[in-house]
């Protein structure tokens, strides 16, 4: 469920109307309701009602302050992939002992002001990755909570290129490796074990997978405990998909609970779970105009404000995000269109063959379903500004990210002397 309805055919963000956001600040822009976010945490902290559960949002779907401070409030957690994620989450009120961090690569200075913030639980992905964390551990005086990621060769996702539970993936240590691994992370001086974390995919619908691997975890937490480890926690990742059309149906957060407790048995742990895209991405859309309808060929193209350097999805994941006019007009019949964008390379397509109702210049478009991976992954490519961001809540709506001016993005570059003289 979210909160963009039409009234009178005009598209709402709750109780402020997406043409005058769009008036105010401008195109493309992003617009979130604070509603929707709320209602989508809620949903999913009821589901885990009664279960030790730490609910650490996935920064990487969207990581706006105003975003976090909203999760913030209600309570929520953090999973963090970088340095600079943990930088946001603290500024925006997420504590540090509710903070998680995994990712690949954590660098010597970001794992250093981890450890010195003592956030809960640090998600170690390799063996060098472990003797580093041991080694800063213990040099500064600190004691490093960790979980291995296990790569259960399972794999999930709605696309190729966001599954992560296979042999071929980066992530995470192999599968009949965990055991020795977690024996030398026992001996090893800074380092508390504390959980084992395995997270499979993204906008995984059907809860098959998902069940396949949490049993194989729990199967080894049982067995590292009878051989006297003290696993207390298991991390079972995000991943859970949400709706991007009309008529899609995934796994609901109630269904998906259900699952675990039955995976989970008697086995008594504090469970981490990792949401992102199920908490973000109906909470937001993307909002365009258009410039132009080309003719050429016997196709049709809306040539938008927006390219794909603001929304990467199509252009990475062949994503087609459900696109609906802001101003709806029930006597205008549908038309088929190749929906792009300004960018100067052919991948700035946001979808091929589109039916919709009748687009003319000048209108506005909205990419529903936009909240996650969409304003984070924006770059400047084309020397094309990012785009704002605004936050809704009731009748109010707040810019949360402005427009950088040409002016800012030049001054952020120099030239050499020898270039001026």
């Amino acid at each position: 469920m979210h909160h963009f309805t039409y009234r009178d055919g005009e598209l709402f963000c709750e109780d402020v109307a997406v043409s005058e956001i769009a008036a105010q600040f401008g195109t493309p822009l992003y617009i979130y309701s604070s509603a929707t976010l709320e209602r989508h945490y809620r949903v999913l902290s009821d589901a885990f009602a009664g279960q030790s559960c730490l609910i650490a949002y996935a920064m990487k779907a969207n990581s706006n302050q105003a975003v976090l401070a909203t999760l913030a409030k209600l309570g929520s957690g953090a999973d963090v992939v970088s340095g600079g994620e943990m930088r946001r989450a603290l500024a925006a009120g997420i504590p540090a002992s509710r903070i998680v961090y995994s990712g690949v690569a954590k660098s010597k200075p970001d794992i250093q002001a981890a450890l010195k913030a003592g956030i809960h639980q640090f998600n170690v992905e390799s063996l060098p990755e472990l003797h580093r964390l041991s080694e800063i551990a213990s040099e500064g005086g600190h004691t490093a909570s960790i979980a291995f990621r296990i790569n259960p060769h399972v794999e999930a996702g709605g696309h190729a290129n966001i599954s992560t539970g296979g042999a071929e993936h980066k992530f995470g240590i192999a599968w009949h490796e965990a055991k020795s691994f977690y024996a030398q992370a026992a001996d090893l001086p800074g380092i508390q074990i504390v959980g084992v974390d395995v997270h499979i995919g993204s906008q995984i619908t059907d809860l098959t997978p998902m069940r396949l691997a949490f049993e194989k975890v729990v199967g080894l937490v049982r067995e590292m405990r009878a051989e006297g480890l003290p696993i207390s926690r298991i991390d079972l990742g995000g991943g859970l998909g949400i709706p991007y059309r009309e008529g899609e149906t995934p796994a609901s957060p109630a269904e998906y609970a259900s699952m675990i407790r039955e995976v989970l048995g008697d086995l008594d742990v504090e469970l981490i779970l990792e949401p992102g895209r199920m908490i973000a991405g109906n909470a937001g859309i993307f909002v365009s105009r258009v410039e132009y309808i080309k003719e050429r060929d016997d196709r049709e193209f809306a040539i938008l404000d927006a390219g794909m350097n603001d929304l990467m999805r199509p252009a990475l994941y062949q994503a087609v995000h459900e696109l609906r006019p802001v101003r709806m007009d029930p006597a205008r019949s549908s038309r088929t269109y190749d929906v792009v964008g300004p960018i100067c390379e052919s991948t700035d397509r946001f979808a091929k063959g589109y039916s919709v109702p009748e687009l003319r210049e000048g209108e506005l478009v909205a990419f529903m379903s936009a909240g996650a991976y969409g304003a984070v992954m924006s770059n400047q490519y084309n020397t094309r500004p990012l785009c704002a961001e605004v936050l809704v809540r009731g009748n109010q709506s707040a810019l949360v990210r402005r427009v950088p001016t040409f002016e800012e993005i030049i001054a952020s570059e120099t030239v050499p002397e020898w270039l001026t003289s």
